[in-house]
């Protein structure tokens, strides 16, 4: 018999496991996709001309709230768990959920869903939201760049938009960003790989956008696999680097699927070194220590520079940081807080009683994001509403710590500094050392 299933998501790994695991296997049907964490992905469809034959008419995307209903409506016979960035208090209450309403719960592994290159891969993960991994793979390129290698970045999945148009997404050049309508969350991403040169692809289909990327027009050495969330690589990694947060201590080994992507890595990254207690960076080190005894760990530090000190000492900031971060990623501050502590800022200025339509629901939703506002932009009216709310607040300058400038999306009425961040290893080993192992290996291989 047909096998019902429910895929839970929230507009990328659930994509990933149907088109991998699903999409062409009749002794499953896929009745629809439930939608989380990201506001106003649910109600639309997974269009045929993606789903495949078996699915002429697409499948639905339904709020998550609505899955125990759908299960017993819709004689669901099994639910797959596909999105990341969850604890695991309540990746087992939803499991609850899935088996009280008479369905089993899956959690699919790398070997079902993992697609293997003929091109080298390199993957970047985290444990959590917000640990670093764009400052560690822009890292690797350079090391990667200086060593005569082109690299091809392929970034986990955002799409928030017409999915049949994004199936496959090349960047190369900033036009690219507006061509392809992104969000602000997706620009974070997607330009800091951009203004250094770098070609980057993301979207739907893996495995095309895997095909697109081997055969890049500008030459492929090597794929680097540029993870979000903390969900592990699309792709099999001949080297996965995973990066911690000492800020979040405990995180590593209490979050689902970042203690896979923990216990998965060659290398470690304790990143942020510089700004946490020496008490968490030992948790960290001893629980690494634990899962992961054979991995090689780094050390490193989180530097900021700003553009404008005058703009922040003395002054009552707003700080705005990046969104995803402070919401299921949880961190109670971020670089342009650390940046207001460092150089003497007078106050951070509560954006709550600012805030416009869709940040207003961002702050009933997360509370405890606290004094600091959250640069949400999945789409044009968030847009509108971040800068409606940055406009209205009461403050002297502003301080933009997300990976983009978002003076060149939004126009902002006050003074502001922009926060930039970049990895900087402490000691040996080191990723200079980690790489070029790998090279090595890869040499050796070719011979």
């Amino acid at each position: 018999m047909t096998k019902r299933i429910v895929i839970i998501g929230a507009a990328g790994r659930d994509f990933h496991n149907f088109n991998t695991v699903y999409r062409n296997d009749p002794n499953y049907k896929v009745v629809a996709f439930t939608a989380a964490q990201i506001p106003d992905i649910a109600g639309r469809c997974y269009p045929a001309d993606l789903a495949g034959p078996l699915y002429p008419e697409g499948i639905p995307i339904v709020e998550q709230k609505e899955l125990a209903d759908l299960i017993k409506n819709e004689n669901i016979d099994e639910c797959i768990f596909s999105y990341s960035d969850i604890h695991y208090q309540n990746l087992m209450n939803l499991g609850a959920l899935v088996n009280a309403a008479g369905a089993s719960f899956t959690l699919l592994g790398p070997k079902s869903n993992m697609i293997p290159s003929n091109k080298p891969v390199i993957a970047v993960c985290a444990v959590r939201t917000g640990c670093g991994k764009s400052q560690t793979s822009r890292k690797i390129i350079e090391i990667l760049h200086e060593k005569g290698l082109k690299v091809v970045a392929v970034r986990h999945p955002m799409p928030y938009g017409n999915l049949s148009e994004q199936k496959v997404q090349r960047f190369a050049k900033i036009e690219d960003l507006k061509k392809n309508s992104c969000t602000i969350e997706e620009m974070e991403e997607y330009e800091p790989h951009i203004v250094r040169g770098n070609v980057i692809y993301a979207g739907v289909d893996y495995e095309a956008i895997l095909n697109a990327a081997e055969n890049d027009p500008d030459g492929c050495d090597v794929i680097l696999w540029d993870g979000g969330n903390n969900d592990f690589p699309f792709y099999k990694p001949d080297l996965m680097i995973t990066v911690t947060d000492p800020l979040r201590p405990g995180h590593e080994v209490s979050y689902y699927p970042g203690e896979v992507a923990l216990r998965m890595a060659d290398a470690v990254v304790i990143n942020k070194i510089d700004s946490a207690d020496y008490k968490d960076i030992i948790t960290v080190r001893e629980n690494i220590r634990k899962v992961n005894p054979n991995a090689t760990v780094i050390d490193a530090a989180s530097t900021l520079t700003v553009d404008d000190i005058s703009a922040i000492r003395g002054k009552r900031v707003l700080v705005v940081e990046d969104g995803p971060t402070l919401t299921h990623g949880e961190m109670k501050i971020g670089a342009g807080v650390v940046a207001a502590q460092r150089f003497g800022a007078a106050e951070l200025v509560d954006p709550r009683p600012y805030a416009v339509g869709k940040l207003k629901e961002t702050f009933r939703i997360y509370p405890e994001i606290g004094t600091l506002l959250p640069a949400m932009g999945y789409g044009d009216e968030q847009i509108k509403d971040l800068a409606a709310t940055i406009n209205a607040c009461e403050c002297d300058s502003v301080i933009i710590a997300t990976p983009i400038d978002l003076k060149r999306i939004i126009d902002i009425n006050k003074p502001c500094v922009k926060v930039d961040y970049q990895l900087q290893e402490i000691g040996k080993p080191d990723l200079e050392m980690v790489i070029g192992d790998f090279i090595k290996t890869i040499k050796n291989k070719k011979k």
